[in-house]
């Protein structure tokens, strides 16, 4: 395992610390969990509030991913929690031929995936993921498998190393905390991780689930 932030060229938010934090109640927290149209373009206390495509948000990690894994003609990537495909329809845009797949948990999200990658995104649930063993090339699940209860999501952990072939990649970004600021700062914003740990939390949970690929934080501040 390595710890290494692969997306550390998407777009940070300039109000660091200055956003008043929000009044989000268990309501408003099911109906986000759904993962439906609230979650992704509804009210914003919800969700993203409106969830667009946008070049400048994932280009940016899509070159640092396909110049770290080495991603190109032929290589089959795996987008687990691929929301409307954004992601992977950057990837084929800086990898032409690369062969870009996704998977979501959302009806609504896979419908509303771009045209060009719409086709090989299915509606299916992390914790089984629809493929061989040793089918992917790379395998990526930002920010999703925190949303699973822990013991999904130490099986769904164990399902991204099933699916990776020997020799591949693979990089799981997950809601974290380093200090007792931060993990404050994440439980007023957070709505809808189920499962939580400081950083040293996640790293032992990795470390049972035999995952031996690279993974990083959303620190929340």
């Amino acid at each position: 395992m390595r710890e290494i932030d692969r997306l550390g060229r998407f777009p940070r938010s300039t109000f660091k610390g200055q956003r008043q934090r929000p009044n989000r109640t268990d309501v408003d927290r099911r109906i986000a969990k759904r993962f439906e149209y609230d979650y992704f373009d509804g009210d914003r206390k919800h969700g993203y509030g409106g969830y667009n495509y946008a070049e400048r948000f994932w280009t940016g990690v899509a070159e640092e991913l396909r110049d770290a894994y080495g991603i190109g003609a032929g290589t089959r990537v795996l987008d687990v929690g691929s929301g409307k495909g954004f992601l992977l329809h950057d990837l084929k845009r800086v990898a032409p031929g690369a062969e870009v797949y996704g998977l979501d948990i959302s009806a609504y999200g896979t419908q509303q995936s771009l045209p060009d990658v719409r086709p090989r995104v299915v509606r299916a649930d992390a914790t089984y993921l629809p493929y061989r063993d040793d089918t992917f090339d790379v395998v990526l699940a930002i920010n999703t498998l925190h949303n699973l209860k822990v013991d999904r999501c130490r099986q769904a952990v164990r399902e991204v190393e099933r699916v990776k072939r020997p020799g591949g990649h693979s990089y799981i970004q997950v809601d974290s905390w380093y200090d007792e600021d931060q993990r404050q700062a994440f439980l007023d914003w957070m709505l809808t991780a189920e499962t939580y740990f400081d950083t040293a939390g996640w790293k032992a949970l990795f470390a049972e689930c035999g995952y031996t690929g690279e993974y990083f934080w959303t620190i929340t501040e």
